[in-house]
């Protein structure tokens, strides 16, 4: 039986990359659904998987002939396992460059997937990135209005299998992690004892939301502080994390400088915790941290989705003032303060304006699941599932 296929809000800028560039490269995590998504609007392109050992060893050993068999529109998957490959795919390329959407490459292996095609790819090839699916694509906002139903969202997490297709989230984040490890983690030298790992990628999960103390998590596992920068970046290489920058420009000394740890799915985030279900979660004294870990991500796969022109920050200085995320449009800037609750309290407001003084070109939103939509002294206090919509509408 054919598995249901819910659209995905980048397909158009993927039509319109394919239309304009010989290659597009398509990177993410594993099991974001990457494959599938190509395999659906590109349906003409033949599919080959370098996670094939036997095709795999075919590109390695002899490129020009794999590439000979594959036809004149290909994807190929997973080709980070496979970074000889990219040269030889410059060669077909520039033997006719008026020839667009030739090749269509995923890749869950990021920066170093990047770093290839930077250097054999340059100019030829059109990048870019799918988490899980966000909110808007599931079309569950009308759904979400109570704690629970969001929690519900969370908890399950926005991966295909989980999220659309009714796997069980306990035994799809279990599968996964074994994969992840077995699969990618294996594979880097700088990992040799993978129960350390998990152990380290569990402590992390325990510190989401929150500023990243690198070396006490390195104290914690029982590493070095080099091992654990290590660790980090291959995580965030494979998008399992991410880590959210302080804005500083032109403001004070004072800013703190270290990043926010997020992770890039909250199902997985709730599976390294051992959270038994939703009720639990939902009562635990992480949730707070789990729904600002949620609308983070959201922006940034509303970023990704629709290539929208703005960075993410966060904003604390050494006094505790503190904004969630601050969005810079470059002639303006978005300051978001993200809060697990429904009645909206005057100290909300306050507390928001107060931080916000500081930026002379931010407009303040308070986020919460709270459904009215209420402006009070310059502040918009939103319902979480109008993010887009706060996205796109002009300052």
């Amino acid at each position: 039986m054919e598995k249901l296929y819910v659209p995905r809000h980048i397909e158009s800028r993927l039509k319109r990359s394919a239309s304009q560039f010989p290659v597009l490269v398509l990177t993410g995590p594993r099991q974001s659904g990457k494959s599938t998504l190509l395999q659906k609007i590109f349906s003409r392109h033949e599919y080959s998987t370098m996670d094939d050992p036997f095709k795999r060893s075919l590109a390695i050993r002899d490129p020009l002939s794999f590439l000979e068999n594959l036809g004149e529109l290909a994807i190929i998957d997973e080709i980070q396992y496979v970074p000889e490959l990219l040269p030889y795919l410059k060669i077909a390329v520039d033997r006719d460059r008026s020839r667009n959407g030739r090749f269509l490459l995923t890749g869950s292996q990021i920066f170093p997937l990047m770093s290839g095609i930077s250097e054999s790819l340059a100019g030829r090839a059109a990048l870019h990135e799918l988490l899980g699916f966000s909110c808007a694509e599931l079309g569950e906002k009308a759904k979400a209005v109570s704690a629970v139903a969001c929690f519900d969202l969370l908890f399950r997490g926005f991966y295909p299998e989980p999220a659309v297709h009714g796997v069980n989230a306990e035994d799809f984040y279990r599968s996964y992690l074994q994969t992840y490890l077995e699969r990618d983690i294996r594979q880097i030298r700088s990992v040799q004892d993978l129960h350390l790992f998990q152990n380290f990628l569990e402590l992390l999960a325990a510190r989401v939301g929150g500023i990243l103390k690198l070396n006490e998590v390195a104290k914690e596992c029982g590493i070095s502080h080099s091992t654990a920068g290590k660790w980090l970046s291959l995580l965030e290489t494979t998008r399992i994390v991410y880590l959210l920058r302080p804005y500083f420009r032109n403001l004070s000394k004072r800013v703190i400088k270290s990043p926010k740890l997020y992770f890039t799915d909250t199902g997985l985030l709730a599976f390294l915790l051992k959270y038994p279900d939703v009720r639990t979660l939902l009562a635990g004294p992480a949730a707070g941290a789990f729904f600002e870990n949620f609308i983070v991500i959201e922006v940034l796969k509303h970023k990704f989705n629709y290539g929208g022109l703005f960075e993410l920050y966060f904003y604390r200085d050494s006094n505790q003032n503190e904004i969630d995320l601050v969005l810079d449009f470059g002639r303006h800037l978005k300051l978001m303060e993200i809060k697990l609750a429904k009645t909206l309290r005057r100290e909300f407001f306050v507390s928001l304006l107060k931080t916000a003084a500081v930026f002379t070109a931010g407009k303040p939103y308070l986020l919460t699941l709270n459904s009215e939509h209420i402006d009070h002294n310059g502040v918009s206090a939103r319902n979480w599932a109008e993010i887009d919509a706060i996205l796109t509408e002009k300052n």
